[in-house]
C-alpha cells in the first residue's frame, strides 16, 4: 500500500483518492478473507464493495486530508488516509440506510443496496422486508467497520480523543437530521428555514465540517480552538451549498446532460428548500399543483416536468442558484481571512468548486 506522503508544494487530490481507495481496498479484502475463514455470507463484503465502487468523489475524505494539510500536517499522511478513508465507510452506512429509509429504487446509477438484497430473495413474499432487513445489517455493519478502521489511525491518546469525540459527535447530528428529514417529510414543505435545519445536521457537518476538523485532529498541533472554529465557519455554508446544488441536481440534471433529471426527491416528496420555495413563490393553482403531485409514488415524467415549471416559472430555482452563490461567496470570505498554507488553501478552493457547481 502506498505510503501516503502528500507535497507540500501541493496536494494531488487524484492521488489522494487513489490512496484512500487503496486503504479501502486492503481493509476489504481482509474482511471478505476473515469473513471466508468463519464460513460468513461473502455476499455483505461485497455489497460494500460495490457501493463504494459506484462512484462518488470520495470529497469527504479529501477534505480529510486537505483539513490535516491545513493544520500542518506534513510528511506521513498514513493516520489522515486512514482516518479520511473510514469516511468513507461512514457514508455508506449513512446513503444505505437513507436508500431504505427513501424506499429509493438506485444509487449512483446502480440498484440501492436493499433492492440487490430483495433481488436475492425471489419470490418470497417477504422479500421486500427481508431485503430492508439484510441492508440495514450490511449498513450496520459499514459503520462497524468504519469505526474499527478509525482505530488503526495510530494516533497518540490526545489526537485519538479528538478524533474519536469528533467521529461520536458527527454521528449523532447525522441520526438527528436524518431523523428530522423522515418525520418532517410532508409536513411545513413550504418552511425554507426548516429545510436548512435538515440540511445543517444531516449533511453540512458530516459532508464538509467534521472532516476538515478530523483532519485537523489528527494534525495535532494545529488543531487549535480557532482552526476549528475557521472550519465550522468554512464548513456550514459550504455543506449547506453542496446539498442546495445535489437537490438541483436531482430536479433538473446538469444543463451538460451528465447528470439528467430525476424523479426520486419529488416520489418521495422530500422537504427541500428548492420545494419550499416553490411552495411559497408559487400562485394558489400552482401550489395546489405542487401539493397534489409532489409526494405521488406514481409520478411520471409528464407530470415531474409540471413540476419542474412550476419551480422554473416561481424563480424557486433561481432562488436556490443564488443561495448557493451566496454560501460560496461566504466560503471565499473565510479562506481569504483563515491564513492556510498555499497549497491547502489552493485544494479547498477548488473543492468548494467542485461541491457547489455542476459537475458531471
Amino acid at each position: 500500500m502506498t505510503s501516503g506522503v502528500v507535497d507540500a508544494q501541493a496536494i494531488d487530490l487524484r492521488a489522494v483518492q487513489r490512496q484512500v481507495d487503496a486503504v479501502l481496498e486492503d481493509f476489504l479484502s481482509e474482511k471478505a478473507r476473515a469473513a471466508a475463514g468463519r464460513g460468513h455470507p461473502p455476499e455483505v463484503v461485497q455489497a460494500v464493495r460495490d457501493f463504494l465502487a459506484a462512484g462518488g468523489k470520495r470529497i469527504r475524505a479529501l477534505l480529510c486530508v486537505v483539513g490535516w494539510h491545513a493544520a500542518g500536517g506534513d510528511g506521513q499522511a498514513t493516520s489522515a488516509l486512514r482516518v479520511a478513508a473510514s469516511l468513507e465507510l461512514f457514508v455508506a452506512f449513512a446513503l444505505i440506510h437513507d436508500d431504505i429509509m427513501d424506499d429509493s429504487a438506485s444509487r449512483r446509477g446502480r440498484p440501492a443496496v436493499h433492492r440487490v438484497m430483495r433481488a436475492r430473495l425471489g419470490e418470497d413474499e417477504r422479500a421486500d422486508r427481508l431485503g430492508a432487513g439484510g441492508a440495514l445489517l450490511v449498513g450496520n455493519l459499514a459503520l462497524m467497520w468504519a469505526q474499527e478502521l478509525l482505530h488503526t489511525a495510530r494516533l497518540e491518546p490526545e489526537r485519538h480523543r479528538l478524533v474519536h469525540r469528533l467521529h461520536d459527535a458527527m454521528l449523532e447530528e447525522v441520526m438527528y437530521g436524518q431523523y428530522l428529514d423522515v418525520m418532517g417529510t410532508g409536513r411545513g414543505a413550504d418552511d425554507v428555514e426548516a429545510a436548512l435545519r435538515i440540511i445543517r445536521y444531516k449533511t453540512a457537518t458530516a459532508t464538509i465540517e467534521r472532516p476538515l476538523q478530523l483532519g485537523a485532529a489528527v494534525a495535532g498541533a494545529g488543531a487549535s480552538e480557532d482552526t476549528m472554529d475557521v472550519f465550522t465557519r468554512l464548513g456550514l455554508p459550504l455543506g449547506e451549498a453542496f446539498q442546495l446544488r445535489d437537490d438541483l441536481l436531482d430536479v433538473f440534471g446538469s444543463p451538460d446532460g451528465a447528470c439528467g433529471p430525476g424523479l426520486s426527491d419529488l416520489r418521495e416528496g422530500k422537504r427541500t428548500v428548492l420545494l419550499a420555495l416553490g411552495l411559497q413563490r408559487a400562485d394558489q393553482i400552482q401550489r395546489e399543483r405542487l401539493r397534489h403531485l409532489v409526494g405521488r409514488a406514481d409520478l411520471g415524467e409528464s407530470e415531474a416536468a409540471e413540476v419542474r415549471t412550476i419551480l422554473q416559472d416561481s424563480g424557486a430555482r433561481e432562488q436556490t442558484e443564488r443561495m448557493i452563490a451566496s454560501r460560496y461567496e461566504q466560503v471565499l470570505q473565510v479562506l481569504d481571512g483563515a491564513g492556510f498554507p498555499q497549497a491547502a488553501d489552493r485544494a479547498l478552493r477548488g473543492l468548494a468548486v467542485t461541491a457547489t457547481r455542476y459537475t458531471s
